[in-house]
């Protein structure tokens, strides 16, 4: 579903990915692992087609994002870390709209709002406005948002950064329900939420693809010790405290 080759990209002479590969087949719940800087959100923008590579190819569902950007970009959806939302907006009246800005067809709207709100568990909060709703609830505005012109694949960019205990064992579930209809790559700094979640890990550190593979077996790799340990003291700073799904 979703192929990355030989993808190079960088800022002046700071080199933000080398040759970055690897393949996400249709209908895996894949988990992107880094510390923060590694490039996490660099790939996923080259991937979603909101930025160019400098060298190297992304397809995804067989169509090249070089040759044919929107009908790719079309076939998948990025919900961002810092999530932008019209808080203004009741839910239901800014996933119509986003709906047609994503190219649904007007008579179509009302069933693919009802399918998103459903997919993001928001169908009691279809009337309320955005602005009113907490971190979690705007998470998953983001989810219908992203579900609602039935893309093939998401790539999810680090979607339970903030959230509470509870609201992540929630989103973990939203995720996983997810992971049924659409091809998932979501991108964390915390492998402990990663492995609860993914039957594969791509392990991304300076810019390089260094790992990929099952979370036990990434686990039993020693020489992986460096980044597990490098991982941890990332959750740790950016917390302040342990992971709740640790």
């Amino acid at each position: 579903m979703i192929r990355v080759d030989g993808v190079h990209k960088a800022y002046g002479r700071t080199a933000a990915l080398t040759d970055v590969s690897f393949e996400i087949g249709a209908g895996q719940l894949c988990g992107f692992v880094g510390p923060n800087g590694a490039g996490k959100t660099t790939a996923l923008r080259i991937i979603a087609g909101y930025l160019a590579a400098d060298r190297g190819a992304v397809t995804v569902d067989g169509v090249s994002m070089a040759d044919q950007p929107r009908r790719a970009a079309g076939r998948i959806a990025y919900l961002p870390e810092h999530n932008a939302l019209y808080g203004d907006m009741r839910v239901e009246a800014y996933l119509r709209f986003r709906a047609r800005v994503k190219g649904v067809a007007r008579r179509g709207v009302a069933e693919a709002v009802d399918r998103a709100l459903a997919a993001a568990n928001l169908g009691e909060r279809r009337r309320s406005v955005i602005s009113t709703l907490s971190r979690g609830f705007r998470q998953r505005v983001g989810i219908a948002d992203a579900v609602v012109a039935a893309p093939a694949a998401l790539l999810l960019d680090e979607p339970m950064a903030g959230l509470d205990p509870v609201q992540v064992r929630e989103f973990r579930e939203l995720v996983r329900g997810l992971a049924g209809e659409h091809t998932v790559l979501l991108s964390s700094h915390d492998l402990a939420q990663i492995e609860s979640l993914c039957e594969r890990v791509v392990v991304l550190v300076g810019g390089r693809v260094v790992a990929d593979g099952a979370p036990d077996q990434l686990r039993g790799d020693r020489s992986l010790e460096d980044v597990f340990v490098e991982l941890a003291a990332s959750d740790d700073h950016s917390s302040g405290a342990t992971s709740p799904c640790e």
